[in-house]
């Protein structure tokens, strides 16, 4: 059988089409509108969502026998808030993950409702791109609007209403959305009662693989597929991307260094930080996982090489760093301020500890190793609660660099695997429709059965004790830089 993974992006939808052993058949792509209509808002419409998905999936199943098509599931942009009315028609653009109007409205969630209350109810505390908040915004600032909704929807869950008439969210994309009670899984009527939404006006919650109903009559007419073909509830891109990955079970982790970063370790028991320096949400195998995201890191390197340095000879520039573990000159990759664990929108990129003999080399290995202790971080954290980590997948742009994945090893102290095919929220999404149908018994299953490991990288015992001692510097000079920032800012 055939099985379709959308993965709904903040740029573009990709469409991937899967062969029950897990072959990629097909891959087809569709951009659309990113609109910024004051300065740190970032919004979509829907309807280009959507636009977007029918015309892909018109040509991603065009030359397939679409008898064979099975199911279709999802990974989405997490966070985004979709409002429709009565009628079933959007209420106004969707506020993005990565939109910063709510500042005031995080400020009253984490201050005054209090972080400690937050996180007894949902597991985590407020930040400016989760639903809640967003919620709250259309509350105080479009009143006529608020007054409108009658559903509060998710992107990808959009999608899926659009497919099968299903209103309908999974656990791993509730749990960003502040509304969630992740630990029982449950809408909380708490967080309900301050943001002043009504149950009816919230989704059903299903687990990311569930069948949540099937193709809309018009629609299997028009792609020239079955009306049985089963929609899955899927996931958030990054729980998606954690099963496309085999990052599935319990204590199994994934560190991705994209244009961000991310530590994503799936567990069997739901756990909190003392701090909530990490997202704890519910996982799409069922279970649950903790999420740190860096907010720079294949972006330091990018803005390193190609902004200040000038050049895009990456591989030119990493052959030149041969002292591994003996750097005098270190790097806060904050380019952005920081989300995991710091959660400090005011922290900022620093280089410290250059002399008159440091070389454009000293600078760019300091980049690269600042963005690896950085991870390390959200590591400790996790260590922290009790969960030993000794190996994890790596993927994402920057593990095409041999050496950084050399200083990923070292300064983590783990075995590295990398995977054979890493195609993201789309992958993951298609397993979980897999799973939805029969294919496999299991998530698990499926990951164990379709994702291989084609490399490792390991440790060196010498180099780790060297990094060791590095990084137990690296984490003083934040610390004492905090209070500098606010002023500089």
């Amino acid at each position: 059988m055939l099985y379709i993974g959308v993965d709904l992006g903040t740029s573009a939808v990709k469409l991937l089409l899967m062969s029950g052993d897990g072959k990629i058949e097909k891959i087809v792509s569709r951009e659309y509108p990113l609109f910024f209509p004051h300065p740190g808002w970032s919004e979509q419409n829907p309807e280009d969502w959507w636009s977007a998905v029918v015309d892909g999936l018109a040509e991603l199943v065009h030359d397939c026998d679409k008898s064979q098509v099975a199911g279709i599931s999802f990974g989405g942009q997490m966070h985004g808030l979709v409002i429709l009315d009565e009628k079933d028609q959007v209420i106004r653009p969707a506020i993005l993950w990565n939109d910063g109007r709510t500042t005031e409205e995080c400020d009253y969630l984490n201050q005054v409702i209090g972080k400690e209350t937050l996180s007894k109810y949902t597991g985590n505390i407020s930040f400016t791109g989760f639903t809640a908040p967003k919620v709250l915004w259309v509350k105080n600032k479009e009143p006529e609007n608020f007054d409108k909704i009658k559903k509060i929807m998710l992107p990808k869950d959009y999608i899926a209403y659009m497919l099968s008439g299903s209103f309908c969210t999974d656990v791993s994309d509730a749990s960003g959305m502040l509304l969630f009670d992740v630990k029982n899984k449950t809408w909380s009527k708490e967080m309900m009662e301050i943001c002043g939404v009504r149950e009816d006006q919230l989704a059903k919650i299903y687990e990311s693989y569930e069948v949540v109903g099937t193709l809309k009559p018009e629609l299997a007419s028009k792609l020239g597929l079955s009306e049985s073909v089963k929609i899955a509830a899927g996931a958030g891109d990054n729980a998606a991307a954690a099963v496309g990955t085999g990052t599935v079970g319990n204590n199994v982790c994934n560190i991705s260094i994209g244009t961000s970063g991310t530590v994503f370790i799936s567990n069997e028991s739901f756990n909190v930080d003392q701090n909530n320096a990490l997202h704890s949400f519910a996982h799409a195998d069922g279970n649950f996982h903790l999420m740190g995201c860096m907010l720079s890191a294949g972006s330091c390197s990018k803005w390193w090489m190609e902004e200040i340095l000038g050049t895009k000879e990456y591989a030119k520039e990493e052959k030149e760093i041969t002292k591994l573990g003996e750097n005098h000159v270190y790097f806060l990759p904050y380019l952005m301020g920081e989300r995991s664990p710091l959660n400090d929108p005011y922290a900022r990129g620093t280089f410290i500890g250059m002399t008159m003999d440091t070389s454009r080399t000293d600078m760019t290995q300091a980049v690269l190793e600042g963005v690896a202790f950085a991870i390390r971080d959200s590591l400790e954290v996790v260590k922290s609660l009790g969960i030993e980590i000794t190996r994890s997948k790596l993927c994402g742009g920057g593990a095409k660099s041999p050496l950084w994945r050399k200083m990923f090893a070292n300064i983590l102290n783990i075995e590295l695997d990398l995977i054979e095919s890493e195609e993201g929220p789309g992958y993951g999404g298609a397993m979980l429709a897999a799973v939805a149908c029969g294919e496999y018994a299991s998530v698990e299953e499926a990951a164990e059965k379709l994702v291989k490991v084609v490399n490792t990288v390991k440790p060196d015992p010498e180099l780790v004790a060297k990094y060791e001692a590095q990084y137990q510097k690296f984490r003083q000079i934040y610390p004492a830089a905090k209070e500098l920032f606010k002023k500089i800012v």
